[in-house]
């Protein structure tokens, strides 16, 4: 998917894949799916996409819903917390963001 947002293109093929999360299953209207990308100039994004229940869900007409997707750009500081708040593998979130972590 390509958006422009804030005069910037995103663009999740030129992007990395940092990590990703799901819940549900397709056709379920609750379920969604979410990437966190970086660029090649280290700008975080995040890729969202699910059904009519969840904060991807458009309005279709005057008494219908329908799923959807966005891109959503993310400060360092966001991005590091939708890591930890996914629980994502400690080695992803070393790789990315080491220098702001510290021993227990």
């Amino acid at each position: 998917m390509r958006k422009v947002v804030n005069d910037k293109v995103y663009d999740t093929d030129k992007a990395t894949l940092v990590a990703f999360d799901r819940f549900g299953a397709p056709g379920d209207f609750s379920a969604w799916y979410e990437a966190l990308y970086i660029t090649k100039k280290g700008n975080y994004f995040l890729y969202g996409e699910g059904g009519p229940r969840t904060r991807y869900g458009r309005i279709v007409s005057s008494n219908s819903m329908g799923g959807g997707s966005e891109i959503i750009p993310l400060s360092e500081e966001e991005a590091f917390a939708w890591l930890q708040e996914h629980d994502i593998d400690v080695e992803v979130i070393e790789k990315y963001f080491g220098d702001m972590l510290e021993e227990a």
